[in-house]
């Protein structure tokens, strides 16, 4: 019986430390997983891309997110709320690592101050016909410039 609670107590254990290291839908994680590769010069057709895993290093521990991704000509980009943790992370240092598919790839995150609502509303048609709930309770274009940032992802 012993045997029995010491190993269930490890198990537990070991999920709830794969809970906590793992991104889980919106729950962030610090493990990114995948292969280390470099980014293509051209990401190809992305449109069936619905979810990438974007690591943002800073403060004591890496954050990893489970967020979306739109690609607008050949660059992608990422939208977050303003007062979101993983954005304050990402204002502040920028270098992030994306998962897409098996590949994980360096990258850089800058913030897009110009035509962001091209990029928004290309971001919200992507998204809304799998999505209609999520997107159509996204701020307005209008509201959207105080409480949106949307993040253009390039290559180091």
């Amino acid at each position: 019986m012993t045997t029995l609670k010491i190993a269930s107590s490890v198990l537990l254990l070991l999920v709830a430390a794969f809970v906590w290291l793992a991104p889980i839908g919106p729950v962030p994680g610090v493990l990114i997983g995948g292969t280390e590769s470099i980014a293509p010069d051209s990401w190809g057709q992305t449109s069936s891309v619905h979810e990438i895993r974007l690591k943002v290093n800073g403060g004591l521990l890496p954050r990893v997110v489970i967020i979306w991704v739109v690609q607008v000509e050949n660059d992608l980009y990422i939208v977050g709320s303003r007062d979101s943790g993983w954005v304050s992370m990402l204002v502040q240092y920028g270098s992030v690592q994306m998962r897409m598919g098996p590949n994980t790839y360096q990258m850089n995150a800058s913030a897009v101050t110009e035509n962001w609502q091209l990029i928004l509303e290309r971001y919200q048609d992507k998204y809304r016909a799998d999505y209609p709930d999520i997107v159509n309770g996204f701020p307005t274009i209008e509201e959207a410039a105080d409480t949106i940032a949307v993040f253009k992802l390039t290559a180091l």
